[in-house]
This record gives C-alpha cells, structure tokens and sequence, in this order.
C-alpha cells in the first residue's frame, strides 16, 4: 500500500482574530500550539473504540423524524378512530433510533440503545395530543355526540309526548261535548216524552170526564156514510153528516145538555129535531120515525129525544146526524166532533 504524499501547504497558524471567531470568544488554552500533520494510512485508520462517532442526543435523524411523524399522524388518527368508532386507541411506543454515526460504527462492542420510556408519538405534542390524552378526547368527544343525540331523542320524545297529549285532550274534549250533546238530546227526548204522555195522560182525563157529560146518539148501529162523502145521493153533491144505520124504531138520545129549538117535519130530512148546547154548537137528528120532545124543553145528556126512521129522502132506517157551529152555522165533521168529546162511535 503506498503512502500518503506529504502536504504541499502547512495549515496556516490561527491568528488572533480567528482564535475571537472560533473560540467563543477568547484563546483555548488546552489547544496548540499549532503544528503540521501530514494523515499516512496508519493515522487515518479507525481505532476501534475512540473515533467511533457519538450518538446524537439533541435530535433524531432525518429517517427518525420521518418515522416520529408518521407515528404521530397514525396516533391521531387512532384517536380520531375511537371518537368514531368508539375503539380506544393503540398506544404505539418505538425505541430512540441511534444516529447514522453509530449505523456506520464498525465497532464489535456496540452501547446497548435503551428503549424510550415514552412513546415516539411525543415529539412536538403536549399532555392532550398522547396516545391516553387522543383516548380522552375520542371518549369526551363521543360522550358529547351521545349526549346530543340523547338530548335530541328526548326533545323529539318530550315533543311527540306533548303532541299525543294534546291530540288526546282534544279528543277528550270532542268526546265530552258529544257525549254531552248526546245527553242533552235524550234529556230533551225524555223531557218531550214525559210531556207528551203527560198530555195524552190529561187529554185522557179530559175526555174520560167529559164521555160521562156526552154519549151517543143510538145504539146497536152501523155507520154507513160520512161527512164529505160524495155521489149522486145529496143535493149539495156530498154527504153532510154522519149516518148510523139501525133498525127502525131505535131509541134516539140527547148527546150532551142543552134545549130543544126545533122539532117537525124539513122536507127531506123527514123528521127533525133540533138540540142546541149551551156554548152554541147545534146537534140535527133527522129522518126519524117519531119525535119525543117539543121546542123549548131542556134535556140533559142520554135523555131519548126520537126514534130512528127512514122519513125524507132516504134509501133505508138510519139517524142521519149533523154537527153545526151554531145559527146553522157551517157543518162541522160529526165523529171528529164525538170523538173530541171522548166518544169512540
């Protein structure tokens, strides 16, 4: 192996001024004084053990903080990871990396590199950005997602509660006033009802008083013709009164209290009578075959005033039977009249 050649130019001494610049300041009193060195293979050989390069312990190497990034980036996103998925995040710790000095040492007795006591993911990052600090801040941020979500789901259960409640007192309210409506309507109806049958009740005792002041004309009879019938039989073209057909000689009786004004022959009614009631209303009994009262005679209710005949213009024995309002007044329809009085002819 051939030697180094020797140095053409000896480094020139320091001066004073250099000494200023890169002795921080003032003369080393440790250095120099400045001789020439020309490096041979021998010199410029490693020793094993002395010119091993030092680790640095101010920093990481470039590959180093690659790596330091990278595992950052992967334990935010971890964190981020357990805020959404509710995972709690894996704490990643790497080892400090030797420098690129000691990659590069061929020394065989190699220092033991202890492990970091932290995580990698430290580097640039304060308590809240670690690996537990990322784990809380998943935790509080799902906490507060869930404790929206919950207070959404009550607002929505709380509104739903509030709107059912008023759908269900309206409808309350509905069935009240239709139940109540209801109420009203068969109060009213029971009302109507009781009047109603308070008033048949009365008409009843009306008329069950006054049948023991009315009665019949005749008995053992039929009646055959009606008021307001029509045809060919009557001169007027109806019928006006009411005929009880009976056998001839059948009693004829007063139907209520009154005074006879008129007793004879009329042409074609044959023989009649007259009875006129105290408020006015005149009773005709015609076509009779006898007459058993005279003009001016008081009569009271059932008291026989005649017979029933077939006189005047007649087809057989029957009592024809009118109802006038008085003074020959209009006609008046007689069994609606009997009727009124609590007679059922």
């Amino acid at each position: 192996m051939a030697s180094n050649r020797s140095a053409t130019q000896v480094p020139p001494v320091p001066g004073q001024r250099d000494i200023e610049v890169f002795g921080y300041g003032g003369p080393r009193t440790d250095e120099g004084p400045w001789e020439e060195w020309n490096p041979t293979e021998e010199s410029v050989r490693p020793v094993r053990g002395r010119h091993r390069v030092a680790k640095q312990r101010g920093g990481l190497a470039r590959s180093s903080t690659v790596l330091g990034v990278g595992v950052i980036a992967a334990v935010g996103a971890g964190g981020m990871a357990s805020a959404n998925t509710g995972k709690p995040p894996v704490s990643i710790s790497m080892p400090d990396l030797p420098s690129v000095g000691s990659l590069i040492s061929d020394d065989d007795e190699q220092e033991e590199v202890p492990e970091a006591s932290t995580p990698l993911s430290t580097l640039g990052a304060d308590s809240a950005d670690t690996p537990q600090g990322a784990s809380d801040a998943g935790e509080a941020l799902r906490a507060r997602i869930m404790a929206q979500a919950e207070q959404q789901q009550d607002q929505i259960a709380s509104k739903a509660a509030a709107e059912a409640e008023a759908a269900a007192a309206k409808a309350a309210a509905e069935a009240a006033a239709e139940a109540e409506k209801e109420a009203e309507a068969k109060a009213a109806a029971a009302k109507k009802k009781a009047e109603e049958e308070a008033r048949k009740k009365a008409e009843a005792e009306r008329l069950a008083a006054l049948a023991k002041q009315y009665a019949l004309p005749t008995s053992s009879y039929t009646l055959t013709s009606t008021f307001g019938q029509a045809g060919p039989y009557w001169s007027s073209g109806y019928h006006t009164g009411l005929d009880f057909a009976a056998p001839t000689g059948t009693l004829i009786k007063a139907v209520h209290s009154g005074t006879i004004t008129a007793a004879g022959w009329d042409g074609s009614y044959g023989y009649k009578t007259v009875l006129t009631l105290d408020d006015g209303t005149e009773i005709w009994y015609a076509h009779q075959s006898s007459i058993s009262v005279s003009v001016g005679q008081k009569v009271t209710t059932g008291d026989v005033i005649g017979r029933v005949g077939a006189t005047g213009n007649v087809t057989g024995a029957h009592l024809h039977l009118e109802v006038h309002s008085g003074s020959g007044g209009s006609g008046i329809d007689p069994l609606a009249w009997l009727r009124s009085k609590g007679l059922n002819p």
